[in-house]
């Protein structure tokens, strides 16, 4: 008796541990899959995008001048790529509704066609951005005489202005992005403007997927200053922009000749052809605004002044993406490139047509220079020109 009561407590003791050998070996084997699992999770999960600046050649002027291009990256994976010449931002690669990166600026993939001319893409402008009439102006009794480049009046700086010269850069790293800053010095009497005008423009590309530009500049001799971005936009990356939904803060709009030069009247937008403050798509009107070619090249008043304030909201249907400018601007131009006609072809071979992208220029009115009422675009010895442009990116 007492050795069959031996042999079956050793038996219960046997599967016992053979009970408690094959939990073990289970709870082993379900950690090894849980940790296989999470090493093939981890392995094919998107990496983070690397974030900062780098500089590359862009090739030569013809004088022999290298040209460097400087692509900026922030963590989300949105890159803007801008080159010295010009300070000019040749690319912008943005998401859009499924998360896909698409450019959606105009410009060339190759320095010798911007340097054969090209109308302004991507550029800094200065001194003057936009027109002033006959190319003449009167400061403190003296009256200067600028080129004559855009038929009777003068337009964005002149022959040679900020957008055809080589700018210095510096790449940096802030807390909310990456960055690069450029530097120029104009020299007194460039293109006919007075004083030796030291101008910083800084592009930052933020983690919340934002360009900001600002601009400072400082002077010896009180002369005119007001400088601008510009970009031509297609947030559909490619065809014309006029399905573009548009809305603008701005009640007023700056009156003009039938050359571009302003009238000194400020008429409201309501119940025109020139009222974007309800959204709707660039195309509901514009073969009925301007001469031919027909379509808005006109300087919106900004309802706000004072501080870094929402200007416009631009929505793309087919790629969902929205682009929402902020500034502390008196006024932004607003061009649907009217004046493109096929001539000029692009990067990945497109052909830019009549429409196939619109600007929004922050800075002071056209010909501020030789219009009291307007706001001042005189910069004089121990002041500091400042101002600062954002261009928002999100997705409806």
């Amino acid at each position: 008796m007492r050795l069959r009561a031996f042999r079956y407590c050793a038996k219960v003791k046997e599967m016992y541990r053979t009970t408690i050998r094959n939990a073990a070996l289970g709870v082993a084997l379900c950690l090894l899959c849980l940790m296989n699992t999470t090493n093939r999770v981890e392995a094919s999960a998107p990496p983070k995008a690397r974030a900062g600046a780098t500089s590359k050649s862009f090739g030569k002027q013809k004088n022999g001048k290298q040209v460097e291009l400087i692509t900026v990256t922030n963590n989300r994976g949105m890159v803007a790529k801008i080159m010295t010449y010009g300070a000019i931002l040749t690319e912008l690669h943005v998401p859009d509704k499924k998360g896909t990166l698409g450019d959606v600026v105009l410009g060339f993939d190759n320095l010798a066609t911007y340097e054969k001319g090209h109308p302004y893409f991507g550029a800094t402008v200065g001194r003057i951005a936009n027109r002033v009439a006959k190319g003449k102006f009167t400061l403190d009794g003296r009256e200067y005489t600028l080129a004559v480049n855009n038929g009777p009046n003068h337009l964005h700086g002149g022959l040679v202005g900020f957008d055809k010269v080589i700018w210095n850069a510096k790449l940096m790293t802030t807390a909310e992005g990456s960055a690069v800053q450029f530097t120029y010095v104009s020299k007194d009497d460039e293109e006919g403007y007075p004083g030796n005008l030291s101008v910083a423009v800084t592009y930052t590309l933020t983690n919340e997927n934002a360009l900001r530009i600002d601009y400072v500049a400082t002077t010896d001799k009180a002369t005119p200053c007001n400088l601008t971005n510009h970009s031509y936009f297609n947030l559909a990356g490619k065809g014309d922009i006029t399905n573009h939904i548009v809305m603008l803060d701005a009640d007023r709009f700056v009156d003009v000749d039938d050359t571009l030069i302003p009238t000194g009247k400020l008429p409201t937008v309501k119940g025109t052809k020139m009222d974007f403050t309800t959204p709707h798509a660039i195309g509901d009107h514009i073969a009925e605004v301007g001469a031919e070619p027909t379509g808005y090249d006109h300087c919106y008043v900004a309802n706000r002044a004072g501080g870094v304030k929402k200007f416009a909201e631009v929505y793309e249907p087919s790629t969902g993406r929205v682009m929402t400018m902020y500034t502390d601007q008196p006024g932004v131009q607003f061009y649907t490139g009217n004046f493109l006609d096929g001539t000029l072809t692009g990067k990945d071979g497109i052909v830019y047509k009549k429409h196939s992208g619109f600007c929004l220029e922050a800075g002071t009115f056209p010909d501020a220079v030789n219009q009291p009422s307007f706001p001042d675009s005189i910069l004089r010895p121990g002041e500091t020109y400042r101002q600062t442009t954002e261009y928002r990116f999100s997705v409806r």
